[in-house]
């Protein structure tokens, strides 16, 4: 029997995932997480055989749960899911140590399929987007100002590129105001930027708008 943990901080999305698997022989939903500290907490206690993490929750971002989990079960696979592009995360995730991305949107038609591909020891990734990702794993050399910013930051960063205001980001991710002030300033220094403008240009320029 294969057990799952889902985390996902929207109980429709966790009810439809769980459908979905329960309706395969030898595939159990053995726990269930809504932020990153139940997902810390429940892997403390109990074993499972592959992670469904979304990349959006409220406490964490997936790519911080990714690098938390290297010192908690560095050997657990997680499977990443995010209604966000491939295009922009695809790669992050696979390099922070996720063995496969699905976008939610997909998740129907794919996901059997996905999480059996990864417990047999494989990684997932669309078909599309393998030539990109063997690419970017290849050319590390290549790497552009975002390439530099933390997790969550390149997620405020997308975020302000699709036009979002502080407000906006704040109530979306479960953070207060202030910080997220903190993270725009952060990202303006360490992009050499002054203005949420010259963000949205860049982020326009590198087609990475959400």
């Amino acid at each position: 029997m294969i057990n799952i943990l889902i985390a996902d901080d929207h109980p429709i999305i966790r009810y439809g995932l769980k459908q979905i698997i329960l309706n395969e022989q030898g595939m159990s939903v053995s726990g269930e997480a809504e932020t990153a500290s139940q997902v810390f907490d429940l892997l403390q206690k109990n074993e499972y055989d592959i992670l469904i993490l979304d990349i959006g929750l409220p406490d964490f971002s997936g790519l911080e749960v990714l690098g938390k989990m290297k010192y908690i079960k560095p050997h657990l696979p997680v499977l990443v899911l995010s209604a966000m592009p491939e295009d922009l995360y695809a790669v992050r995730v696979i390099k922070a140590g996720a063995s496969g991305y699905l976008n939610k949107n997909s998740a129907t038609e794919n996901l059997i399929h996905a999480i059996k591909k990864i417990i047999s020891g494989k990684n997932y990734i669309s078909p599309h987007l393998t030539e990109n990702l063997v690419s970017a794993l290849k050319n590390d050399k290549g790497e552009k100002t975002h390439d530099n910013l933390s997790p969550r930051e390149f997620e405020i960063l997308c975020l302000i590129g699709s036009g979002k205001t502080v407000k906006n980001i704040a109530e979306e991710l479960c953070l207060g105001i202030p910080t997220v002030y903190t993270y725009r300033t952060r990202i303006l220094e360490k992009m050499n930027l002054n203005h949420d403008s010259e963000l949205v240009q860049y982020c326009i320029k590198e087609g990475i708008i959400l």
